[in-house]
């Protein structure tokens, strides 16, 4: 009989939880913890829409570590701890919105350049551990256009940033053109308004101008968002073989068991995106000899684990191995954090993909 899945999902996730306060004795609150989150997130109803990049980003992760499990070679080798589609090294990806604008939005009237507002946006960063080491931070805006000429205006734009504190806004970090705002205008943050490594502070607040470098309207701030893309080194290490075909196992014997775990039954749903479930699987099955010898293409016996199966037959108080996972596999899971933002993030060991006795 498969173990309940609130209790398997703990089992999973507590190996490779860092060890930073005392064990609870509430099961899911040490899941939550081993998520890098406070508590469970708030309902689907108050949380917004999940941007194309991340949904991107989930989709060829997911297709990769399936692809990895298997013999199936993948059409891009899967590196640990990297974005592919990003080109830098990390196992968490953040979207943040923006929160609080500053200046009124001004009326469509057309000024010199100079003269239209500032806006300061800061992002909440709480959510991101010390440990975490930055690879990509960069910024995206979105203004409202009215017409062609304000998304296109002839000698285009310039888009300044500086960190914005008690006082007002310090000297100005990043000086950007911007030839047109038909799309997001993105900025790269790392090296310039955040330092290279070094580690996330609890919020960033930048204050923002675009300002027309000829007579131009102004154009309104619509959106901003952060996109953080950190490397934990604690979670990151090799990825497993492939899976070889093993000959079936013995009746009875350690092996793995199928077990699949929806995130609608343990009420998870409303804050994992995707994916729905996944294939977890458990190990299940005797050690007593032969059983204890791996099948062809299996995993390999422990020696300690056939002496223990040999000193059992002679004297049967001894105690026999335990059928545990002999590897395991990673997922990728999407989710909303406590702060509404859309995480990506790599969970190593989710995955029993074969079992053995030790």
């Amino acid at each position: 009989m498969p173990p309940p899945l609130h209790l398997l999902l703990v089992l999973l996730l507590l190996p490779s939880a860092p060890a930073r306060a005392p064990a609870s004795r509430d099961p899911a609150a040490t899941f939550f913890r081993a998520l890098g989150l406070r508590h469970a997130p708030r309902g689907a109803s108050r949380l917004r829409p999940v941007p194309p990049l991340m949904w991107r980003l989930f989709r060829r992760r997911d297709t990769l570590e399936a692809r990895a499990r298997w013999r199936w070679p993948p059409a891009v080798p899967l590196r640990p701890c990297h974005v592919e589609e990003l080109g830098v090294a990390g196992n968490i990806v953040r979207h943040i919105p923006g929160r609080g604008a500053a200046a009124p939005r001004p009326k469509p009237e057309v000024l010199p350049a100079g003269l239209c507002p500032d806006w300061t946006v800061a992002f909440d960063l709480s959510a991101v551990e010390p440990e975490e080491v930055p690879s990509r931070v960069r910024l995206e805006l979105r203004f409202t256009v009215g017409s062609a000429d304000l998304a296109c205006p002839a000698e285009g734009w310039e888009l300044s940033l500086a960190l914005a504190g008690e006082a007002g806004p310090g000297p100005v970090l990043l000086r950007q053109a911007v030839r047109s705002l038909e799309s997001p205008v993105r900025a790269e943050l790392l090296g310039t308004a955040w330092a290279a490594n070094t580690s996330a502070p609890r919020s960033l607040r930048l204050a923002l101008a675009l300002q027309p470098r000829a007579l131009a309207a102004c154009a309104p701030l619509a959106e901003a968002s952060l996109l953080l893309v950190t490397l934990d080194p604690r979670r990151c290490r090799p990825p497993a073989r492939p899976r070889r075909q093993a000959q079936p196992a013995p009746a009875g014997a350690c092996r793995a068991r199928r077990l699949y775990v929806s995130f609608r039954e343990v009420g998870w749903h409303r804050w994992v995106i995707a994916p729905r479930g996944f294939q977890a699987n458990y190990c299940q099955g005797h050690c007593a000899l032969p059983a204890t010898l791996p099948a062809s293409g299996g995993p390999p016996a422990l020696n300690h684990a056939v002496l223990r199966a040999l000193v059992h037959g002679a004297t049967p108080g001894a105690g026999l191995p335990c059928c545990v996972p002999a590897r395991l596999s990673p997922i990728s899971v999407l989710f909303f954090d406590n702060s509404d933002n859309v995480v990506l993030r790599h969970y190593e060991d989710m995955v029993a993909d074969d079992c053995g006795c030790r």
